[in-house]
């Protein structure tokens, strides 16, 4: 959700009917189809998500998976030629990253890649061209290769802490992922790294446009953001216990609402 609010924000002509229509295919059908698809893969039985104790992963939720997405692609075909190919890729790499036969998911870092760059730069990228009217042209494309970019590490900062309490489940299953490879201390300096890198390229981005109101707005509503991270890393640095579902959640949560709350702020500041 982030990641629409902030492509929202900085579209210049906004269609509302396709905002509603691009805000309803990635958040009550491809998200959810993408997690749907991805537990009946795992066979998830520990936490995963939002839910601390899933329910048993049955065919049905295969068959929900499908309908999902082909209800996000028919939808998809109504806002926009490119917001239905961004759609597309976005099916077609969750799938991979969980399908048995590619299993992204396997190797950390390929597996980190597809999903920074396609929960980030293609998402972004496809709300733009999703909600504007009229399309973007490839000169105004350049425009936005910036925030694209910045919400690209964005994502890639969030993604490893999202696993971070999930080493034995993957290790179970044969899955390395990144924050796996990184151990729970370099899980959150790797992310560190990614955040800072997303405001430098926010910073010039910002600055470019003559808008550094919305980056100071940015810093101020991430201090939350920064205080529990620290604050978990600490416990985290004291006890490997505390990398838990329960700490990721509240991060998860902290850092949504703040991002959410900062890009909605955004319209008020054109």
């Amino acid at each position: 959700m982030p990641v629409y609010f902030f492509a929202l924000s900085q579209a210049t002509e906004i269609n509302v009917t396709k905002a509603i229509l691009v805000f309803i295919v990635l958040h009550l059908l491809i998200f959810p189809s993408s997690n749907a698809y991805n537990s009946y893969m795992d066979k998830d039985e520990g936490a995963i998500g939002g839910l601390k104790n899933p329910p048993k992963a049955t065919k049905q939720l295969f068959h929900v998976a499908n309908i999902l997405d082909a209800a996000g692609l028919i939808l998809s075909f109504f806002v926009s030629n490119l917001f239905l190919v961004g759609t597309l890729i976005y099916i077609l790499s969750s799938r991979a990253y969980s399908f048995k036969g590619i299993r992204l998911k396997k190797f950390p870092i390929s597996g980190f890649l597809i999903v920074a760059l396609v929960q980030g730069f293609v998402t972004f990228l496809s709300v733009v061209f999703g909600v504007s009217n009229p399309i973007p042209s490839m000169e105004i494309f350049n425009y936005y290769l910036l925030p694209a970019l910045a919400s690209a590490f964005l994502l890639g900062g969030v993604y490893p802490l999202t696993q971070i309490y999930q080493h034995d489940d993957d290790k179970k299953s044969g899955d390395i992922s990144i924050s796996i490879l990184l151990g729970y201390v370099g899980t959150f300096i790797f992310s560190a790294l990614l955040f800072i890198s997303a405001n430098v390229i926010l910073f010039f981005y910002f600055n470019g446009i003559h808008k550094l109101i919305q980056f100071n707005l940015l810093q101020a509503f991430l201090f939350p953001t920064i205080v529990f991270f620290i604050y978990w890393l600490v416990r985290v640095v004291r006890d490997e216990k505390q990398a838990s579902f329960e700490n990721t959640m509240r991060m998860n949560i902290i850092s949504s609402l703040c991002l959410n709350a900062c890009f909605i702020t955004y319209f008020f500041y054109e």
